[in-house]
């Protein structure tokens, strides 16, 4: 089964939660995730809250063309108590 991000809600802090199409929840930290060219616009706080749902990648995305794959975000998910 492919795995697709269905819903997302920033948490602060390069936190985001995450509900997959498979019922799996839960919140990623991203903090650690946001060096090198690609990523570095996304450590200022405001930009990095901007995300959206792209249902075409089936994952969160940024509007400069960065996103992080479905199944690099569901692997480093931890599960809501």
């Amino acid at each position: 089964m492919a795995r697709h991000v269905i819903d997302a809600r920033y948490l602060g802090d390069y936190k985001v939660w995450l509900e997959f199409n498979d019922g799996r929840k839960g919140v990623v930290d991203l903090s650690d995730d946001l060096y090198g060219e690609t990523f570095e616009p996304l450590r200022d706080k405001d930009r990095f809250a901007e995300f959206y749902l792209d249902y075409g990648l089936a994952t969160i995305a940024w509007h400069h063309g960065v996103d992080f794959a479905p199944d690099y975000l569901y692997d480093r998910l931890s599960a809501m108590h």
